[in-house]
Formats: structure tokens, sequence, C-alpha cells
């Protein structure tokens, strides 16, 4: 086995949009039968490794890995020193030569990427600075539950619409085929470059990715509102600051009565009630955030599933 046989999930557009909707089927088989895949019997092991906090992302990691017939290793990263003690390459090296897959929750994608080309194994993107795949096919797998076929839905993420959320909607919604809208204040925004990857997905799959200053006009008609914190992991700093800015595109049920009236909502958590959400959207009828935290285990096996069964097949 060489490692041009080896798949990753780095970035939403790793999969072609084929290959998304054959992992959405897949999650979906696998939420209803939970055992149905088994790639790591044996157990084979999956590293997981955190350097920011986290708790969905752990939870649904180390219970679907078991599910999948897994041994879920724990990774420490400040133990590890990844790029600090060890280099990333040395310690690409060291894990593919122990475990099947290795799953990263970090900060640089460069160093996720040098990882993938050192391990030997697959490499999953467990969220990093610039994108969080793996939230995205949760996402998409509820919004499939509650909206049927994705093609030709209009979604609209409102806030900080720079951070790795708002990158990740647009490449995975339009690989979908879906109608990606992004709200936030001029400045926090995903660059040109990201709307132009996203429209040309878009011209394969009838899709777009379109930004609005606007957060009325983004949300009207749409079927999807999502939001995300307004203060991600190392901007803390800023928060006082970001309170003021993003003040005008809090998620209200103001702003969601302009969308559809069987408009769903999603928030990847954690949320901060009375900031980019209100209390009463979050608990509300339309929030469908619960469904969501669930099914990131549900989509991760998929992805996992996947993935491995390239290795094998290869």
């Amino acid at each position: 086995m060489t490692s041009t046989h080896i798949r990753h999930f780095l970035a939403d557009d790793d999969l072609t949009p084929a290959e998304q909707a054959e992992v959405l089927d897949l999650a979906a088989k696998l939420k209803a039968s939970p055992y149905d895949a088994r790639p790591y019997e044996g157990p084979r092991s999956v590293a997981m490794i955190f350097d920011k906090p986290t708790l969905r992302t752990q939870v649904s990691f180390g219970a679907g890995i078991a599910e999948l017939g897994g041994n879920p290793m724990l990774v420490e990263g400040k133990l590890a020193g990844i790029g600090i003690r060890e280099s990333v390459e040395d310690v690409a090296r060291v894990l593919g030569r122990q475990v099947a897959t290795i799953v990263w929750r970090t900060f640089a994608q460069s160093d996720l990427e040098t990882m993938a080309q050192y391990a030997g194994v697959p490499v999953v993107n467990a969220l990093t600075d610039e994108f969080h795949p793996c939230q995205l096919i949760a996402d998409l797998l509820t919004v499939r539950e509650h909206k049927g076929d994705l093609a030709g839905l209009t979604v609209t993420f409102v806030g900080d619409a720079a951070n790795n959320m708002g990158n990740s909607w647009l490449l995975a919604g339009v690989t979908a085929g879906m109608h990606v809208r992004v709200a936030g204040p001029l400045g926090y925004w995903p660059s040109e470059e990201m709307f132009a990857r996203a429209n040309a997905i878009g011209e394969q799959t009838g899709g777009s990715a379109t930004g609005f200053s606007d957060p009325g006009p983004a949300v009207q008609g749409a079927d999807v509102v999502v939001t995300d914190t307004w203060v991600s992991m190392g901007k803390e700093a800023e928060e006082a600051a970001r309170a003021t800015i993003f003040a005008p595109y809090s998620l209200t049920s103001e702003l969601l009565a302009q969308a559809k009236s069987d408009a769903i909502v999603l928030h990847c958590l954690p949320a901060y009630r009375g900031k980019e959400i209100a209390e009463e959207v979050l608990e509300g009828p339309q929030s469908v955030v619960w469904d969501e935290a669930e099914n990131r285990r549900h989509a991760q096996k998929a992805v996992l599933a996947f993935l491995m069964e390239q290795v094998d097949t290869a």
C-alpha cells in the first residue's frame, strides 16, 4: 500500500458531489443501524488528537470509532507537543505505523496537510482555523432529515462568516447543490478565493455562494438559518469589540421571522444565549441543534468508513 491510495478529509471539497451524497446516505444508514459498518474490527486503533477545547468532537468520534469496531486512542496534544517537541512530519510517521486513521483538531490547516502528507494513513480534519468539514456533514445530514433533498435549498449563515464554519458552509453547501448566503459585517466574510472556489463547484451542482452585509435580505426566504459563536477559539481578546460589531447579526425571533415559516435553525455549539442567538430561538420549535449535535457521530462514522473503504480496496 502506498500513500497514493490514501484518501483524506481535510476540507469540505475533498469529497466530490457524488461522494458527499454517498457519505450522507451511509450516515443515514448507520444512524438507523449503528453496527452495520465495522472497518476497524480487530480492533484497529484511531488516534484522536485535540489541540483545542472539545466536547462534541471528542465524544462523537470516541463513541463512533467504538461502534465501528475500533479503539479510540486519545493522544494528548499538549503532552505530544506536536510541532514543538517534535515536528509534524516526525509525529505523522510515528503515528502512521501505530494506527489506522488519525483524527486531529488543531489550529493551522497547513499542519493538518503536513500530517496527511507523511502519515501513510487517512487523516481527518476534526476542526482547523480554516475548515470544519465533519461538522458540515452532520449539518447536511440534519437538514436532509428535516427538509429532504438538499439541492435547491437556501441556507443563510449569519454572524462571523470569516470563520471556519463560514468557509465550510460555502464549500459543503454548494457541493450539495444548495444556495449558500453568508451575512456578516464587511471584513468578516470568507475570502474572495473561497467564494470563487465554492462557485466553481456550483457550476457542476447548480448551487451558489453569495455574501450579504445586511442580515435581513440574507435571511429572507431561507430554508435553513445557521449561526455560530462570534468569538472563535483564539479570538477571546476581541470579545468586547466583537459583541458590538456583530450585535445586528444576532439570530433573534425577529430576524428568523424573515425566513420561511418552516425554516430550521442550526448552531454547532457551544451557544452563547443572548449574543449570537436568542434563548427563545435556540430552544424554540424551529431549532434542530440537538439533532445536529447527535448527528456528528453518525456523520463522522460515515466519513471514517468511506475513507477506510478506499484504503482496503486500493
